[in-house]
């Protein structure tokens, strides 16, 4: 199954600066001017090697500003491979959290050998501009970020062991505290890789960067850069226990906008043939509602239109959905956003799945208030908003082999990216 191993993380020096002035958040999730504004505060923030502008070739520029800064000895290498324990400290719906969890190498496998396992379409641009970046500099910048099964916690009981006394780093970004453990004990590595030898990996975040390391090791062998068994053969990964008390997913909402002819008493009416629907007068019960009926398992969300007043849906038999997705397994049916994807903005809003893929008429956010906003600001015609996926659902879905549409999971709080890197070696051809 998974096998995983220790690696000589590549990390920031001193010479470099304050680590809270050389990380930042996930590539995919920054503007042009939060990244300026990252590299005003200090030139060495990784945002310069990992979401790379400058120059006609920008990728280029990033493999010769990592050579500049090894040479440098702003990054090094550790001295010894080491297991990498990392910790978030944050608040989520009002509660304070943790989630731990530790970086290593994993090797790459095809999804079809039921080794990692996705859950997720992807986008073929966001894997073009990756798999660039990886050829021009032989590194991952950040970690997908994957879930296991461990029913006994047998392995979150030893990486909590090993991070009892103080991290060797603490970053406090405004909103997540992050915690770094470096773990080089071969006794101690030995026995956690050992746990994964009947473990599959579920991709929680970054499918996109799973699918061009497949990419990259190929790439690597063709070129004669790389031979089975080499660093190409692996990618970084932070591993959490997917029954973690910790684990947080938070639902993506939906927007709906530019749809000719568009009339939101008749998308209700619609409706009405497969929900049971009731129609609010207070926007403040919109999540309290959903809330309680996600506790009790329904599949259920909010139409908003504009005004005062929204509509609950509840689904009214979910048997229905084999109807129209016989080929799907019961996991991929009983999603919320199969449900609202299938019965509604399809059958309905007439938005297939190629305009949803290509966003045309459907947009997401996360934020409850952005998508309240948007539509009484008129941007968007309207919105539904969704209760979170379940991690149990997620991983359902995956070992069926199947793959949730895209935008259905939203894992917080993000992997901070700067903390440690896997700079890989390269034979000569």
């Amino acid at each position: 199954m998974a096998e995983i191993r220790a690696f000589r993380g590549l990390r920031f020096t001193q010479a470099a600066g304050k680590t809270e002035e050389l990380v930042c958040p996930p590539y995919d999730i920054i503007s042009e001017q939060q990244r300026q504004a990252f590299l005003q505060r200090n030139p060495h923030n990784i945002i310069r090697l990992e979401l790379p502008r400058e120059g006609e070739d920008p990728y280029t520029v990033a493999g010769e500003t990592l050579r500049e800064w090894t040479e440098d000895r702003i990054l090094k290498k550790d001295t010894d491979p080491a297991l990498y324990i990392y910790e978030e400290e944050f608040t989520a719906n009002g509660q304070k959290k943790r989630v731990k969890g530790f970086i290593c190498q994993v090797k790459v496998e095809e999804f079809e050998k039921g080794i990692v396992l996705p859950h997720e379409e992807t986008l073929s641009k966001a894997k073009a501009d990756r798999f660039d970046l990886m050829k021009a500099t032989f590194c991952n910048f950040s970690q997908i970020y994957s879930l296991y099964m461990d029913e006994d916690h047998r392995t979150l009981s030893r990486i909590d062991a090993l991070s009892s006394g103080e991290p060797r780093i603490e970053v406090d970004d405004g909103e997540v505290i992050h915690r770094l453990w470096v773990v080089n004990d071969p006794v101690a590595i030995r026995a956690i890789c050992e746990d994964f030898a009947e473990r599959k990996l579920y991709i929680a975040d970054g499918h996109h960067r799973y699918e061009t390391a497949i990419n990259f090791r190929n790439w690597c062998r063709e070129q004669g850069y790389s031979v089975p068994g080499d660093d190409p053969d692996y990618v970084m990964m932070m591993l959490v226990d997917m029954q973690h008390e910790g684990l947080v997913v938070f639902p993506t909402h939906r927007l709906v906008r530019g749809l000719t002819g568009f009339d939101a008493n008749a998308v209700i009416e619609g409706c009405k043939q497969y929900f049971d629907c009731y129609v609010r007068d207070n926007l403040d019960e919109i999540e309290p509602n959903l809330d309680a009926l996600y506790r009790q398992g329904k599949k259920a969300f909010a139409f908003y239109a504009g005004g005062n007043q929204w509509t609950l849906m509840i689904l009214r038999d979910p048997n229905v959905m084999a109807e129209f997705l016989p080929e799907k397994s019961e996991a991929s049916r009983g999603l919320d956003v199969a449900v609202l994807h299938t019965l509604v903005l399809e059958r309905i809003l007439g938005i297939d799945a190629d305009n949803m893929a290509r966003q045309i008429n459907l947009t997401y956010t996360r934020s409850f208030e952005e998508a309240m906003t948007s539509v009484q600001s008129g941007e968007s015609q309207c919105t539904f908003i969704l209760n979170p996926t379940r991690v149990t659902e997620i991983r359902d879905v995956a070992a069926a082999g199947e793959k949730m549409p895209q935008k259905s999971t939203y894992f917080y709080p993000k992997l901070i990216t700067g903390l440690v890197m896997n700079q890989m070696d390269r034979q000569t051809p």
